[in-house]
């Protein structure tokens, strides 16, 4: 026992310093932009040293990446929350719908995921980063909706794209100050329609 508290306490040590700097990055770029924010300032708000945050990222930019990882997976957590396996497909499509503009309601985030992510990060990187989050959450609620119903015409990766690009522009809307409620029952509805000519 003695002899793997030490290691324990390391890794302890360096998770504690890295998510520190994850949350002074995250509130000094929501605050000042990814551009007006330096690594002394997160350094500073994280109360480490710039050699500390230079020993966990590489620059600027890969702890910027990290915060939208982090971000990302949280948005996902929080659709999967929304939708246990024992929910029906559709019920479950419905659902995740929804536990996204929630989970995109939390202060700061669609700034940092649908404009200075894209901006710093370019849309590709963006892209695999939503692709291994949120963007798998909704193509595979579709995907279960779609095999309940056993229709296969329609190409699933193409319209979870559209719709998810439809719910992030409802994201943006809500965020810049638009009634939340009705983007919730217009995402309820866009998404009921696009799968009522499913058969089934």
């Amino acid at each position: 026992m003695q002899q793997t508290s030490p290691r324990r306490s390391n890794r302890e040590r360096t998770e504690t310093t890295r998510t520190a700097l994850l949350d002074a990055a995250r509130t000094l770029i929501v605050r000042n932009g990814y551009a007006g924010t330096s690594t002394p300032e997160i350094a500073s708000e994280a109360r480490v040293t710039r050699g500390a945050l230079y020993h966990h990222f590489a620059d600027k930019r890969d702890l910027f990446r990290a915060v939208l990882e982090r971000e990302a997976e949280a948005v996902a957590a929080q659709i999967r929350d929304a939708t246990p396996a024992a929910m029906p497909a559709m019920e479950a499509l419905l659902a995740g719908s929804l536990a996204y503009l929630d989970a995109m309601a939390i202060p700061g985030r669609t700034r940092l995921l649908l404009v200075d992510g894209p901006a710093v990060l370019g849309l590709d990187e963006i892209a695999a980063i939503d692709a291994a989050h949120s963007a798998r959450t909704l193509q595979e609620g579709l995907e279960a909706v779609m095999a309940a119903s056993g229709d296969r015409s329609i190409p699933i990766p193409a319209l979870a794209v559209l719709l998810s690009a439809a719910f992030d522009r409802a994201a943006l809307a809500i965020e810049a100050g638009s009634e939340p409620n009705d983007f919730r029952s217009a995402v309820l509805r866009l998404v009921e329609r696009v799968v009522a000519s499913v058969p089934g």
